[in-house]
């Protein structure tokens, strides 16, 4: 393995707000891109390219994807960025339009190249600390977890944290249990196609050409046909794209280099959507990179939408090594799975 190389395993913040008076539309939506830039100054990385709906705003980053809702925000960071430090700006520019926090979750895998990672990101310990410091004393349920797999290069590393009335709300049905968050982490890229995810010298196109031609050339136009794809190529090599269907988002980024190859797929799935369709997509994902190493988790409220993976998984060559069970705060169930190539 390289000794050191580009750091694909992303951190991934997830922050939800209330307002006192929701129906008078206080919404994320209406920070300024000055102050969003702001944010990811903090965090050292910038927006190379956005699109928007009527539901959310999605932008592509230098280093991953920022996903801003009226009372959520979904920011992943890959790299050496230090993610963490974008909690205290988000939740002054909140606190101004009258939004004040909820719920918190943070989630990661194991870094390929761990002691690359500046503060607060250098140990999970530190990176729990530095939250049990940045949150509001009311987001009082706190649980910080590192789920284990039977191979120690996968761990999946969980803070998550909320108020009272979330976690009143977990007892109840409510909207947001009827949706679920998958996180894909593959490492082991097949060389061949992770090939297409490198750029010509001197093609002379720019990010987004190139990145549109990755898109089709790959299959991942393939996976959420009716998704409105925002993509990026990075220069000589490395993918970006962030997918926006309705009120739901899916993204994709991929290091393609050599010893440390990565690619991460994350999308968010309804208990009301056909079952067939979350198996359509994980199978076209494997299909795209054909990873020597795969993790997925799901955080879900109380549904097996979990048992699906490996019925997706399984019919193209990969096979369940490891499952892990845990209850969060706000988050509910996360399951961890990792698989490898049944060859194996």
């Amino acid at each position: 393995m390289a000794m050191s190389g580009f750091e694909g395993f992303e951190k991934r913040l997830e922050l939800h707000f209330s307002g006192d008076d929701p129906v008078n539309g206080i919404s994320l939506r209406q920070l300024d891109f000055e102050s969003i830039e702001e944010v990811l100054h903090a965090v050292q990385c910038t927006v190379v390219s956005a699109v928007g709906n009527q539901y959310f705003d999605a932008y592509v980053l230098s280093e991953s994807s920022l996903f801003v809702y009226p009372t959520k925000i979904i920011i992943k960071t890959c790299g050496t960025t230090q993610l963490l430090k974008s909690i205290c700006p988000l939740l002054h520019l909140a606190c101004d339009i009258g939004l004040t926090l909820s719920v918190c979750r943070y989630t990661r895998g194991s870094f390929i190249f761990p002691k690359a990672q500046p503060y607060p990101h250098s140990s999970f310990k530190e990176e729990v600390i530095y939250l049990e410091e940045s949150l509001p004393s009311h987001l009082c349920y706190r649980k910080a977890s590192v789920m284990p797999s039977k191979m120690s290069s996968h761990s999946w590393h969980v803070f998550s944290a909320c108020d009272e009335s979330h976690m009143l709300m977990q007892n109840f049905e409510s909207d947001h249990q009827d949706f679920f968050t998958i996180e894909v982490c593959m490492t082991e890229l097949d060389r061949v196609l992770a090939r297409k995810f490198y750029r010509h010298p001197n093609d002379g196109k720019n990010g987004d050409t190139a990145g549109k031609e990755m898109t089709e050339i790959t299959g991942i136009v393939d996976i959420n046909p009716n998704a409105l794809i925002c993509d990026f190529a990075f220069d000589p090599c490395g993918y970006s794209m962030n997918g926006i269907d309705n009120d739901r988002y899916s993204t994709i980024h991929v290091t393609p280099e050599d010893g440390f190859s990565y690619a991460s797929f994350e999308f968010v799935g309804s208990i009301y959507d056909d079952h067939n369709a979350i198996v359509e997509v994980l199978k076209k994902v494997v299909q795209v990179f054909r990873p020597g190493t795969m993790s997925v988790a799901t955080t879900s409220t109380g549904h097996e939408a979990w048992t699906k993976v490996a019925s997706a998984v399984e019919p193209v060559g990969m096979k369940c090594r490891s499952c892990t069970v845990d209850e969060f705060p706000a988050a509910g169930t996360v399951v961890f799975q990792t698989f490898t190539p049944r060859r194996k």
